[in-house]
């Protein structure tokens, strides 16, 4: 398909769609999080909240909350109006990648993080990542490296003024334990940081408020959950507040350690044909613990 005949595509699609799941305007008057941006906070979705849709359906969704910011992952569904073999990630097309950026540039939405991605030690697969992210103004790559690439990995992240942030999925990952993280970080410059899943530390048994004090000076963004279980495997997630996790002092924390411009990203793998309202709820949320920070 020609990018003129796309192009027409998607703005007749964007007559006709309604989003299953998108609540035109929920919480969008809450959701800019004016008291987050004037301490350089950003909350923003992880699209993997919405990874039964496409991205084009992921952006809408979480414009639709009034959120401005969101963090990609590779392999989800470019849009409805192309195959389903069009994905979205570093190794798509020019022409794809433009589509993906103008519905962004509508939307007014910024993608400030993409992962969880892999980082070859083939630098020439690694670079592919980096150029891909800096063609896209993405600030931070999230990835599980092999501790033993750290060092090439580093010398990228310089190279390109883009952060590297290491996700801690469960066992078998090796980054399970936020411990294993902070000791393979030990010598890597400050562009190299860490990616605090909250959810997998509290399914792994690990207190996320304790793993967030031992790596300061390490965070850069968050997959950010509270559970309705602490150390239960197959807990899930619920509306910020209402589970396990003590929300408000790991929030102190992060500002009491005076982490620069960290990234929230919401990754609510609960509810997945309509978690919209429950993610607008959580935004809802943080704001009101946010507000109460300069009180």
């Amino acid at each position: 398909m020609k990018s003129a005949n796309l192009a027409l595509a998607f703005s007749s699609m964007a007559l006709v769609f309604a989003l299953p799941g998108v609540v035109v305007g929920v919480a969008a008057a809450d959701s800019t999080a004016p008291d987050a941006d004037a301490i350089g906070w950003r909350i923003g979705c992880q699209l993997w909240s919405f990874n039964k849709f496409s991205f084009m359906e992921a952006i809408d969704k979480t414009a639709s909350i009034g959120l401005k910011y969101a963090e990609a992952f590779p392999g989800q569904r470019l849009s409805l109006v192309l195959p389903e073999t069009v994905k979205f990630d570093h190794t798509m097309s020019e022409e794809h990648r433009l589509l993906a950026q103008q519905k962004l540039e509508e939307a007014g939405v910024k993608l400030l993080c993409y992962g969880v991605v892999g980082l070859s030690r083939n630098e020439t697969e690694a670079r592919k990542v980096f150029e891909f992210a800096k063609v896209m103004g993405i600030e931070t790559v999230v990835s599980e490296p092999a501790k033993k690439n750290l060092p090439a990995i580093d010398e990228l992240a310089k190279e390109y003024n883009i952060n590297v942030a290491i996700h801690n999925h469960p066992k078998p990952s090796y980054y399970w334990d936020y411990k294993v993280a902070l000791d393979a970080l030990e010598d890597c410059s400050p562009r190299l940081g860490v990616c605090a899943d909250t959810g997998h530390w509290s399914r792994s048994g690990l207190d996320p408020l304790d793993a967030v004090k031992a790596l300061k000076g390490r965070l850069i963004s968050f997959h950010l959950k509270d559970l309705n279980a602490a150390g239960e495997a197959d807990a899930h997630d619920v509306i910020w507040g209402t589970g396990a996790l003590d929300l408000k002092a790991l929030l102190k924390e992060v500002k009491d350690q005076g982490v620069e411009t960290p990234v929230f990203s919401i990754e609510y793998e609960y509810n997945w044909d309509n978690n919209v309202p429950d993610i607008a709820a959580c935004v809802e949320y943080f704001n009101q613990v946010v507000s109460e920070f300069e009180k």
